[in-house]
Parts: C-alpha cells; sequence; structure tokens
C-alpha cells in the first residue's frame, strides 16, 4: 500500500461499504499550492456545517459575511467558529472526504471534533489525520 492511500472502511466514518480515499497527513508549516483543508464549522444554533477551501481564514471571513462569497447554509447564523481543520494532499481527497463526513451522524462528528483525528484503514494500515485549528487560528 502506498504511505498516502486508505480506504474509509465502514464504520469507521460512513458507516458504509469500504471506498478507496488517497490522503496525506501533513504537519508542520508545509503548504503548497496543492494543499487543500477540509474544516467543520458550528454555528450559533450548534449545526455543523463541512466544508473543504485552501484557505481556511479567507473561507470562514466568507462565511462570516465579511468577505463575498459565503455558503447560504450559514447566513444569518453567525457567531461560526471553526470545531475541527484537516490538511490533505489535493482538492480531490478533500472533496472525497468532505462527502464522506457529510454522510456522517452528528455524534460520529462530534467524536471526530472531540479526538482531532480522522482514521482512515486499509488492508490493516491505518492513515492519521490530525486536527490542526490551532496550528492555524490563533
Amino acid at each position: 500500500m502506498n504511505e498516502s492511500e486508505a480506504v474509509i472502511k465502514a464504520g469507521s466514518l460512513s458507516g458504509r461499504s469500504s471506498e478507496t480515499f488517497s490522503g496525506e497527513c501533513l504537519t508542520g508549516d508545509a503548504k503548497t499550492s496543492s494543499t487543500w483543508y477540509l474544516y467543520l464549522i458550528e454555528n450559533k444554533l450548534g449545526q455543523l456545517y463541512t466544508g473543504i477551501t485552501t484557505d481556511p481564514k479567507r473561507r470562514i471571513a466568507q462565511h462570516r459575511g465579511e468577505k463575498a462569497g459565503g455558503a447560504r447554509a450559514l447566513r444569518g447564523k453567525s457567531p461560526l467558529t471553526f470545531r475541527a481543520i484537516f490538511r490533505l494532499s489535493g482538492k480531490s481527497d478533500a472533496a472525497v472526504l468532505e462527502y464522506k463526513i457529510k454522510k456522517l451522524t452528528r455524534a460520529q462528528k462530534n467524536q471526530i471534533i472531540q479526538s482531532g483525528k480522522l482514521e482512515l484503514t486499509n488492508k490493516g494500515s491505518t492513515l492519521t489525520l490530525n486536527c490542526i485549528k490551532d496550528e492555524l487560528i490563533n
């Protein structure tokens, strides 16, 4: 297995059939043009919103209405707070994982937020993505 390949197995994230996912756990200040972020935001109603972006600070400013381009689902629901941010190796990987997380129950999302980890498994190997919210948002 390639170090960056993983499968989201039934029960680990989606609770559905296994699908291939390729991601990379990046640490430190490594940032390239292909770096994408998956984030979970909580609004004033306690609802969670999941999205992807290349710039989390810009994106939350858009969602808050400070800049043009925020999601309609979040309009009028400020204050908005990042609950988790994960760094991924590309847009495709981020989009696949976003889709999977959007299908999870609130309890499963809460577990990801509380643990600060996304664990993806494939053939006995585990790839762990660590939450980097505290590194990015100060």
